[in-house]
């Protein structure tokens, strides 16, 4: 069953929506979409995610009836990005081919911290609207790299010191540098110290 979105309220921040009543998706048929923004709501998506551009975006799937009052979402989002290099702001593209899937439930209880650890994260309350988009660039953003590195970036190592002190540098803060250093010391004062007795 294919059913048509219902139409938007104002979306956040002028980002693209599609959503769909919960009390409207049927609940005999899977209820299939086809999320695929115009230029402009590619750039809205952009914007908001910080991203250089996005090219291509679709996110294709069903919201399935599960029992009897809750449902699942299955779909497939397919992107291609280009995101600021973490180190030198480079661009760099990537592409996204990953399943989302969510499930909402009407009697949905928010979990004890214990019962946390073992509950399915893609479980939410069966909200009245479920927004199509939403779920779209949300999935996006978790799938983006979280630090993209353009070819040949590398992190430089930043030094700070007074005016006449040695710096310190990243192998001096590894762990067993403070210790190699601090024997090294006590030998020279231990050193110093006979030479004067």
């Amino acid at each position: 069953m294919t059913m048509t979105p219902i139409p938007p309220a104002t979306p956040p921040e002028g980002l693209p929506s599609m959503p769909f009543r919960s009390a409207q998706l049927s609940a005999r048929k899977p209820t299939r979409f086809a999320f695929r923004p115009d230029a402009e709501g590619r750039r809205a998506i952009a914007d908001a995610l910080g991203l250089i551009d996005l090219p291509a975006l679709s996110f294709e799937g069903e919201l399935r009836p599960s029992g009897r009052s809750d449902f699942t979402l299955e779909a497939q989002l397919v992107a291609r990005a280009v995101q600021p290099c973490s180190v030198t702001l480079a661009p760099v593209p990537a592409r996204i081919d990953e399943p989302v899937r969510r499930r909402y439930e009407t009697d949905h209880h928010t979990p004890t911290t214990e019962e946390a650890e073992m509950v399915d994260d893609e479980t939410d309350p069966l909200p009245e609207v479920i927004d199509v988009a939403a779920i779209a660039a949300e999935a996006l953003a978790l799938a983006l790299p979280l630090y993209p590195r353009a070819p040949g970036a590398e992190l430089g190592e930043a030094v700070f010191a007074a005016p006449g002190v040695a710096p310190l540098v990243e192998a001096e803060l590894k762990p067993f540098a403070g210790l190699a250093g601090l024997a090294e010391r006590l030998k020279k004062s231990d050193s110093g110290s006979s030479s004067q007795g």
